[in-house]
């Protein structure tokens, strides 16, 4: 768990712009040269860059202070000082930068090599060489380096899959990852097993893939700060469709549906309306004549208003498995 790190909140300073230069051209056979004062460097920026081979927040957790380089004065000769170095933070495709008082968020990371600048550096002086004019040909003051700015940030990973999995836990969400994809979450017999979300990609017919999110679980109460779940539900929000699972053998399988429903609508209205999917899991345990009877049950109780595709599964014996792969990836073609 101490490996994947999904928030942090650091001090972010960017560099002081360099003095302007007031010199005047001072040589042998030239008395009057006039002003040949140079600009001062910007000050350094911090930026945020977009890195696809990183999924965690983990290499900033103990960064709390971020401080880029300041800039250097400018020169006789009309020497543009030297801008400070750009403090440069790679942060996982998914992450979302807020200002840590207003809450404002500034960019979200999507792409790999994305930049955007988090906290821009102080602009540097102009030299005495840029106020001179026809009437001011000796201009003696330049302009002193714009400060820096000093701003505290919150970074907030939301991973991005094309499916995420959704249920209460044990209800076999690691074991379909690991038996679709070579991801090797932990799996056993309590509740709570996974306390980490888990990415994984999944091989199709021929040469496609994608990306599948296990979500650790969601508990009754969860969007109200119980358990576990409202750590983890920002990640439910960057998938392109949901896959809710509910193991046959839960006591009723629409209001276990419902119920998480009712979670994600707590915590975020508009992830009712992303492309969802009900999966019935471990369907190892019935025979065919017992599936029917569920599966007409099923059609009956899940009303016009919250009708949902569904299948049945098990990822013990891989009934089931590419009938959901199918209809997972007919699901995502499907236009938003």
């Amino acid at each position: 768990m101490d490996n994947f790190i999904d928030y942090v909140k650091v001090c972010c300073r960017s560099g002081k712009g360099g003095a302007g230069s007031a010199h005047f051209r001072r040589e042998k056979f030239i008395p009057r040269g006039g002003p040949d004062g140079g600009d001062g460097g910007r000050g350094g920026h911090i930026i945020l860059r977009g890195n696809k081979q990183l999924w965690t927040l983990l290499h900033l957790k103990y960064r709390k202070h971020i401080i880029a380089e300041d800039g250097s004065n400018g020169s006789k000769q009309l020497c543009t000082g030297k801008s400070g170095y750009d403090e440069i933070l790679e942060v996982p495709l998914g992450t979302v930068a807020k200002d840590a008082e207003t809450g404002e968020v500034a960019v979200e990371i999507t792409e790999d090599g994305q930049e955007f600048i988090l906290v821009s550096g102080g602009r540097g002086g102009k030299g005495n060489n840029f106020f001179k004019t026809s009437t001011n040909q000796a201009p003696s003051y330049a302009q002193p380096g714009e400060e820096g700015k000093e701003e505290w940030k919150i970074l907030e990973l939301k991973l991005l899959a094309d499916v995420g999995l959704v249920g209460f836990p044990n209800a076999g969400k690691s074991t379909l990852l690991s038996v679709v994809s070579a991801a090797k979450p932990e799996i056993a017999d309590y509740p709570f097993t996974t306390l980490v979300p888990n990415l994984g990609m999944v091989s199709y017919r021929g040469k496609a893939s994608f990306v599948m999110a296990d979500i650790p679980g969601i508990i009754e109460g969860a969007s109200a700060g119980k358990g576990l779940g409202i750590r983890f539900l920002r990640h439910i929000e960057r998938n392109a469709c949901l896959l809710f699972l509910v193991p046959f053998d839960a006591a009723d399988i629409v209001e276990q549906y419902q119920i998480l429903l009712n979670e994600l609508e707590q915590y975020n209205p508009e992830l009712l309306t992303k492309k969802r999917m009900l999966g019935i899991s471990k369907c190892d345990l019935a025979d065919d004549e017992l599936l029917k009877l569920v599966e007409k049950d099923l059609k009956k109780k899940l009303s016009k208003k919250n009708t949902v595709d569904f299948t049945f599964f098990s990822a013990a014996t891989g009934f089931g498995i590419d009938k959901l792969k199918d209809k997972l990836w007919e699901l995502m073609q499907q236009p938003e």
